[in-house]
């Protein structure tokens, strides 16, 4: 049974949700609250925000394939599903190189996970996959409802739509700071993309969507952190947001930086005014 994610979603690690940012996210009328970070194979962070919340999906973006065992997550995917009928996404991916000390093989990894979760009996079209690459965007099409690319622009969205063709889901992330004083919003968004530039998945794809070695030293050039993390007014912001849309996307994943927890609330609330 397909889901339904509605056109935008918010995503956050599960030290930022809680009870009431779901609850919050949920009554501003977003339709997907993406819990990040290699949630564990049991799901237990994904259950709170389902117990949270009464008509939003959640979904993972992403369970680890390198830390989360197959048969265990397939188990909790029926076990949620149980207790709450077609509320969950399953998005799985492979992480990063140098963050798993036996990485390797990464493709056929991710064949011979999703091969196990055919044999966990998780439907092809309730899994999603991270996805960034030509070829993994395409096994994505292949073998899950579709990609979950992070750390993108919309020309990225552009060239993965060309990829993935129609009917398939597309959804990316994007990052968003609500203050209008450009060098503060920047200083808060280099801050926290600084870790991505150190892993190669991430700045293979943003060299191959046309930013140079330059733009990716010291800490990131001002032009491809405006391009990765949004900044301005809620209007400004939504403009940024609706032309991933406008490329392709299904939904935009929302990812509010700079604010913890329930203080994060506000913003998506004036995000939504002029979203939703």
């Amino acid at each position: 049974m397909a889901v339904e994610l509605g056109r935008f979603g918010v995503w956050h690690q599960a030290d930022k949700w809680g009870p009431e940012l779901a609850a919050g996210v949920e009554q501003a009328g977003y339709g997907t609250l993406w819990l990040g970070s290699s949630p564990g194979e049991e799901l237990r962070d994904v259950e709170v925000l389902l117990a949270s919340t009464s008509t939003a999906v959640v979904g993972t973006s992403i369970v680890n394939m390198w830390k989360a065992d197959a048969q265990v997550v397939a188990e909790s995917y029926h076990r949620l599903e149980f207790e709450h009928s077609g509320r969950f996404m399953l998005g799985v991916g492979v992480g990063h190189r140098e963050q798993s000390g036996d990485y390797k093989t990464p493709y056929e990894t991710i064949v011979e996970y999703l091969d196990a979760l055919d044999d966990g009996k998780v439907p092809a079209d309730r899994r999603m996959l991270a996805a960034l690459g030509p070829r993994v965007l395409k096994l994505s099409a292949k073998r899950t409802a579709g990609a979950l690319p992070y750390l993108t622009t919309p020309e990225h969205t552009r060239q993965a739509r060309e990829t993935l063709g129609a009917g398939v889901l597309l959804v990316p992330e994007q990052k968003v700071v609500l203050e209008t004083d450009p060098e503060i919003a920047r200083a808060v968004g280099r801050d926290y993309i600084a870790v991505y530039l150190g892993l190669s998945n991430y700045t293979s794809n943003l060299k191959r969507i046309g930013f140079s070695d330059e733009d990716l030293a010291n800490g990131g050039s001002d032009e491809l952190v405006d391009a990765l993390v949004l900044h301005g007014s809620a209007v400004e912001i939504a403009e940024g947001l609706n032309a991933h849309l406008e490329a392709g996307a299904d939904q935009v994943v929302v990812q509010q930086l700079g604010k913890e927890g329930p203080d994060l609330l506000p913003g998506y609330e004036a995000l939504a005014t002029v979203l939703i």
